[in-house]
């Protein structure tokens, strides 16, 4: 590998692992579950042992994710907040996402979050139609999902997303159809719109749902996109359309670092002394890991990348525009002529284009990006 010459942006994920109710789709880290004792203290000290990879960098996003990070209560985020702010360099126009759901509960300390300085908000909504809600595991409805969008836009959040899912039960064509509309009327900044895939590990997984035949789901899929970039929702990325894209997001799908506190939370770090990228994991069991942390014992997993390209691709090739060739040498110190004869291959394939400035997906390849993923493996 050559050197690498300059460290990428870095941004902060905070993983928030409780929620009310386990959705049946679901196979992140959350468990249903009370919040416990001690969970912020212990995310500050995780922090603490990851300063080291701050290497005199500003954080220039900041995600709190889950679970259902918006069950936190405004004490419990204030004292995270001074914690970090006391640990850390935030950039001028730092974005701070919190991941909510509409249910009543949360919507009221919508005004609360955002004193605190969280200026973003993703709003769970998924649909707004009752009966897919009801058959996806949400514990709210499609008014009480329109209204917590209004009321979030109602104390200042003009910087808000809406998280969309089609291909559900009973969902036909005009449905999604009118789902989208919906999200679209509320005028958020960002809306993300993805079809619903069935993970392993999941109740979906063991008691498979019936779903709409494979041809409405991508009439839903190419009928949503077209609305939403009529309405000035561009699409940057695989599943995410907006006319400002998040700064968050894309430090992800640009291959920037980030520290992950929290359990189960990933991190990826560029480490300038050794010239080497690493992975780090925390534990993820929320019981193990607060445990851990009380008692000063190993909390994370590191490893150094050794599939760099590939792993570069596997994230870049979900924009929609692609990347600068200059991105992927300044980001993984390699030469991106180590990938001709891949990129000729997947040339051939109709899935990518290859510029002299950009290298990005074409419409066929977006539709079978594994399929472009893999070349690069």
């Amino acid at each position: 590998m050559n050197k690498l010459l300059k460290l990428p942006p870095l941004s902060l994920y905070i993983h928030y692992p409780w929620c009310l109710k386990k959705c049946p789709y679901c196979d992140f880290n959350s468990h249903e579950d009370k919040v416990h004792d001690g969970y912020i203290n212990a995310l500050l000290k995780d922090l603490d042992n990851d300063l080291e990879y701050v290497q005199n960098r500003k954080i220039n996003s900041i995600f709190i994710g889950g679970g259902t990070p918006s069950l936190m209560s405004i004490k419990d985020a204030n004292d995270l907040f001074v914690g970090l702010n006391d640990r850390l360099d935030f950039a001028d126009n730092i974005e701070i996402t919190l991941e909510a759901n509409p249910g009543t509960f949360e919507v009221d300390k919508f005004a609360e979050f955002r004193n605190l300085g969280i200026n973003r908000l993703s709003i769970g909504v998924q649909s707004f139609k009752d009966k897919q809600l009801k058959f996806l595991g949400r514990i709210h409805s499609g008014i009480e999902a329109f209204n917590a969008v209004s009321q979030a836009q109602n104390v200042g959040f003009d910087n808000l997303n809406i998280d969309l899912m089609y291909g559900l039960n009973g969902q036909s064509v005009q449905m999604c159809i009118d789902d989208v509309s919906k999200a679209v009327s509320l005028n958020p900044s960002h809306i993300s719109f993805y079809q619903l895939t069935i993970e392993p590990n999941t109740l979906f997984s063991k008691f498979p749902p019936s779903l709409p035949l494979d041809e409405d789901i991508w009439e839903m899929g190419e009928r949503g996109a077209e609305l939403l970039n009529q309405n000035g929702f561009n699409q940057y990325e695989v599943s995410a359309y907006s006319s400002e894209p998040s700064k968050h997001n894309l430090n992800y799908w640009e291959f920037g670092d980030y520290i992950g506190i929290g359990a189960g939370a990933h991190g990826k770090i560029t480490d300038m002394d050794t010239h080497k990228i690493l992975r780090t994991l925390k534990l993820k069991s929320p019981k193990d890991y607060l445990l851990a942390v009380q008692n000063s014992q190993q909390i994370s997993s590191i490893k150094v990348i050794d599939t760099l390209s590939f792993e570069f691709m596997l994230n870049s090739l979900r924009l929609i525009g692609g990347f600068d060739p200059k991105l992927f040498e300044s980001r993984t110190g390699q030469s991106i002529k180590l990938l001709n004869s891949q990129m000729r291959e997947a040339e051939n394939l109709g899935l990518l284009d290859v510029g002299s400035h950009w290298i990005k997906p074409t419409k066929k390849g977006c539709s079978f990006l594994n399929e472009l993923q893999e070349i690069f493996l």
